[in-house]
């Protein structure tokens, strides 16, 4: 779907009368609603809805929800019908339809499984001046993680994604661990299924690439991938020379963790952590209308997911991000 230039003029009048209360954040208690009930939408009701919930947990209720769903993704709909009651049993109302949850919502949390549906679902978000955490994957390329965060600009209405896994304790702490010094290079490694409708490493993958840049920060050049059956290797080349990889399991024991690599020590990194460190960050982030996490680290990351998927169409070939992201932002124009 295509904004025309009335719409346009429409979602920027919301984001105008919406924009004082955006850029100071909202009040606690927020009311929040979920999209998409085929993921992590029972495991965070439960956390937030809480009655002993502390913190910035306690400052959150989930009031309703949509439940979503993509018939062409077995596990989907296989997690959509096993979640829709419980979720209502703790208090959230099923709607069915976006409109109808984002007039009864402060907030949103996009947690559809398909990264493919989230671009067509954060629009008529934006369009209504809620502030939204969109879970992984943001979207299923490049270029629609490009086109959200494009309508987050146009209607002033901050935004931002991100993996659990950015949030464990030793992988957030590396880049100021002094025992580390300075960090030269990480070996990361995490399970990574594959879904054919998704670009490989964006479907589950991601969940070892963004601990990988949460200890790396930004700045790779080009990456270079190994693929086989039952494994992934993405070697990234980083400015200054640093190397950072990302291996993915699919044939073997699973788990995610680190080797950090350092100027004074060899450190483990961290793993996950349980979903509280993320949801803390996603209510100060609807407090304060300020993304934990850039624009930029986020584009970069999907930058690299997407040049190893060329690189593994080629045979393994050394690709830069600047080839992909150009040739993203080049799809991105020819629709406007």
């Amino acid at each position: 779907m295509r904004l025309t230039g009335v719409s346009v003029f429409a979602v920027l009048v919301v984001a105008v009368l919406a924009g004082s209360a955006l850029a100071d954040g909202l009040k606690a208690p927020i009311k929040a609603g979920i999209i998409g009930l085929d993921a992590h939408g029972l495991p965070w009701t439960k956390i937030i809805n809480n009655p002993k919930a502390e913190g910035e947990l306690a400052d959150i209720t989930i009031v309703a929800a949509y439940p979503g769903g993509s018939p062409d993704i077995p596990d989907s709909m296989k997690i959509l019908n096993s979640r829709v009651e419980p979720v209502r049993k703790l208090g959230v109302e099923i709607v069915d339809s976006i409109d109808k949850l984002l007039g009864k919502v402060d907030a949103v949390l996009l947690l559809s499984i398909d990264g493919r549906t989230h671009l067509p679902q954060a629009r008529p978000v934006f369009a209504a001046g809620k502030p939204l955490f969109i879970a992984k994957p943001i979207a299923a390329s490049l270029a629609a993680t490009i086109r959200i965060f494009e309508l987050s600009k146009k209607t002033g209405v901050p935004c931002f994604s991100s993996s659990s896994l950015r949030y464990g304790k030793e992988t957030l702490g590396a880049r100021t661990n002094a025992k580390l010094g300075e960090i030269r290079g990480c070996d990361q490694y995490a399970p990574c299924s594959l879904e054919p409708h998704h670009p490989d490493y964006f479907w589950y993958g991601i969940h070892g690439v963004e601990p990988l840049f949460t200890i790396m920060g930004t700045g790779c050049e080009k990456v270079t991938r190994v693929h086989t059956e039952g494994q992934d290797m993405i070697v990234g080349v980083w400015k200054t020379g640093r190397i950072g990889s990302c291996r993915g399991i699919r044939d073997s024991r699973r788990g995610y963790g680190s080797t950090i690599f350092g100027t004074k020590a060899v450190l483990p990194g961290g793993g996950f952590d349980g979903y509280e460190p993320l949801i803390e960050q996603i209510v100060k982030f609807f407090k304060t209308g300020k993304p934990p996490v850039a624009e930029e680290e986020t584009l970069e990351i999907f930058a690299f997911m997407e040049a190893a998927d060329e690189s593994k169409r080629q045979g393994g070939c050394p690709v830069t991000l600047e080839s992909v992201m150009k040739k993203a932002r080049e799809e991105v124009a020819k629709d406007k």
